[in-house]
């Protein structure tokens, strides 16, 4: 094989990787209704092998980039594609919850690695002027993952079993790491600076503590004296590690980059938008299947419209951003994800199956939108030497919020439900709560000025017509 054709090889290694995570991350909210009956759980419970995966990436992901320096990116890829399939095959081969759950951390901690250092091999493989073929390579396969996950999981369910949509990742898995050792050069760094294992400590240990006693409120699976010093103790760790953040010379996870208001408004305004979105995702499928009756392979069919309207938008959005600015964008977008979130609180039992499909392909449209432009604010004024840590930071607060979300929604049906069965009526309320959520928010967004984050989306208001800062 030529130089030239292995050098392509490197971002369809990576986009394989990347294929394996969308993928999973939608696959088995499909299937969630089949597992918790298999396991005698209730099927909110199983929410956990959700939000267990969402948390282990978002507490391993800023070891990642030092890992990879310190090790070669090449290894470690190899490593995470590897511990990933792992954990996809013993998630398989799980015959209860809490071997599923910790089959799923060990997945998050695969995947946590496999994500960021297959964007720093790709960035360190190509030079700017072949990056953004590079990435189109590797953004396909990862917008087609999150598509076909719903169906793929839908089609096991209905005519396998559930635990091939963790099975499936094994021959992908084992193909991208044999390619990706022969293919990837193994890049890393002579000197790296010491890793701040402390504040990684302190940080993902607060995190951790705080989403236990979130994901536990409302089910009575543990004491409450033990929920109380969940929060508590979680609530103490986060502040310590600001302290501790201010004082160490290379933190885990930079607090500093928040003094960036572009970067503050994209990871935390940006991330409570995030919340409801990446909570829908995992309850419409139940709603479809526990509320109305769905088999597993329709509710993967409609919950898959989120994707490809997002797919279908997706070259669009630059193109909205550069035309009416972040805030615009932002401010209108936010209200109108909620829109769609309170009009999916109308689904009936009846409600014809091309509507239901077509209102869904709005919905992901929207998400589409707001996604690209939390994403790319956060970004258009960090400067290039901070990039690296910014990822790092961006990259958390996604996975975490995301997290949040699912748990938030399972913790309010818990509690509507009060033990008993989840009706219609209840995931109704959560939908609704989830789209007054994100209309909320939206007018946080006001305070952006019309030009911030130009560099990145090309919009550009005169500063003699300009709106005054809000």
């Amino acid at each position: 094989m030529d130089r030239l054709s292995g050098k392509l090889l490197v971002p369809l290694v990576v986009a394989s990787g990347l294929f394996m995570e969308g993928l999973d991350s939608t696959v088995i909210a499909t299937a969630l209704p089949q597992i918790a009956h298999n396991f005698g759980e209730p099927a909110l419970n199983l929410t956990l092998a959700v939000t267990s995966y969402l948390l282990s990436l978002a507490v391993f992901i800023p070891i990642s980039g030092w890992v990879a320096d310190r090790f070669g990116a090449r290894n470690v890829f190899c490593a995470a594609v590897l511990l990933f399939t792992l954990g996809s095959a013993l998630c398989g081969m799980s015959s209860s919850l809490h071997e599923l759950v910790a089959m799923r951390v060990l997945q998050g901690l695969g995947g946590a690695m496999m994500t960021p250092v297959g964007r720093l091999v790709l960035l360190r493989s190509f030079a700017k002027s072949e990056l953004v073929t590079a990435l189109n390579y590797v953004t396909i396969p990862a917008l087609v993952g999150p598509a076909i996950g719903p169906v793929i999981g839908g089609l096991f369910v209905g005519y396998l079993s559930w635990r091939w949509i963790f099975y499936i990742n094994v021959p992908i898995g084992l193909i991208a790491a044999a390619f990706a050792w022969r293919h990837i050069e193994n890049f890393r760094v002579d000197s790296p600076l010491p890793f701040d294992f402390r504040g990684f400590v302190i940080c993902g240990g607060g995190l951790a503590l705080l989403e236990y006693g979130l994901e536990n409120t409302g089910r009575h699976m543990v004491s409450l004296p033990l929920l109380l010093a969940a929060y508590g103790l979680g609530a103490l760790c986060l502040i310590l590690y600001r302290f501790h953040a201010r004082r160490a010379p290379n933190p885990a996870v930079d607090l500093g980059l928040f003094r960036v208001r572009t970067f503050r408004t994209g990871v935390l305004t940006g991330g409570l938008v995030r919340i409801p979105m990446g909570g829908v995702p995992f309850i419409l499928p139940l709603l479809l299947q526990v509320g109305f009756g769905y088999t597993a392979l329709e509710s993967g069919l409609q919950t898959a419209c989120l994707a490809i309207g997002a797919v279908m938008v997706k070259s669009v959005n630059k193109s909205l951003l550069r035309r009416f600015g972040y805030r615009t964008v932002l401010v209108v977008n936010s209200g109108l994800v909620g829109l769609t979130m309170i009009g999916m609180a109308g689904f009936t039992a009846a409600t014809p199956g091309w509507l239901m499909a077509g209102y869904l392909l709005l919905a992901g449209a929207a998400r589409s939108t707001q996604f690209t432009a939390i994403n790319t604010l956060g970004y258009s004024d960090i400067t290039p030497d901070l990039m690296s840590r910014a990822t790092s930071v961006a990259s958390v607060g996604q996975q975490l919020t995301m997290s949040v979300g699912v748990a938030a929604g399972s913790t309010l049906l818990a509690l509507l439900s009060a033990g008993g069965a989840v009706t219609v009526l209840d995931f109704r309320i959560v939908l609704l709560a989830y789209g007054a959520f994100a209309i909320l928010i939206a007018s946080a967004f006001l305070h952006l000025s019309p030009n911030d984050g130009e560099a990145v989306s090309g919009h550009h208001v005169d500063h003699g017509q300009a709106l005054p800062d809000a």
